[in-house]
């Protein structure tokens, strides 16, 4: 739950549940990560797969809220950061809260690239690119299948108390 007084994080997310969701981690078998997602949601965020640019939900998506982890509801990109990187995936500035995102090198297909994911529950996101506007100059290029948005009304409300899940019997948003 959100205290009076919480101060908020450089992206506005109360220091509370910063704190609450950087010490939690989510750990579930194959099985269950297949039940939980969808097939495509599972090759992307699990087995490091990519979507067709211009084909997934994201890449134009122009609606005002939070992008959560697909695969445990952590708050990972705000629209705000989110811009036309022409690339053909969802493209961000930077993240909601830093601590939230984890980075590898990657050495696949012939390139070296950083890699993106989820520090929470290790899910696939995509790469990071020194390649975005200024100031920071990077360019967070997500695959939609890793991502569920929340509008940001309920994403508000889900700050009034954190503990409670985001509503997965509702289709994510495009």
């Amino acid at each position: 739950m959100v205290c009076p007084g919480d101060e908020l994080s450089a992206c506005g997310l109360p220091s509370s549940v910063v704190l609450d969701h950087s010490q939690r981690r989510v750990q579930r078998s194959d099985a269950e990560w297949r039940t939980l997602l969808t097939e495509e949601q599972y090759r992307v965020a699990r087995q490091h797969g990519t979507e067709r640019p211009f084909h997934n939900a994201f890449w134009n998506h122009r609606g005002d809220g939070v992008y959560f982890c697909v695969g445990c509801d952590t708050p990972l990109f705000d629209s705000r950061h989110k811009y036309d990187s022409r690339t053909g995936w969802p493209s961000f500035t930077q993240p909601a809260e830093a601590r939230f995102i984890g980075e590898e090198i990657d050495r696949s297909h012939g390139m070296v690239r950083t890699e993106v994911h989820c520090i929470i529950c290790g899910s696939h996101l995509g790469h990071v690119f020194p390649d975005g506007p200024r100031p920071a100059g990077l360019r967070y290029c997500i695959n939609s299948a890793s991502l569920r948005f929340v509008p940001r009304a309920d994403y508000e409300r889900w700050l009034e108390d954190p503990t409670q899940p985001i509503d997965r019997t509702r289709p994510a948003q495009h």
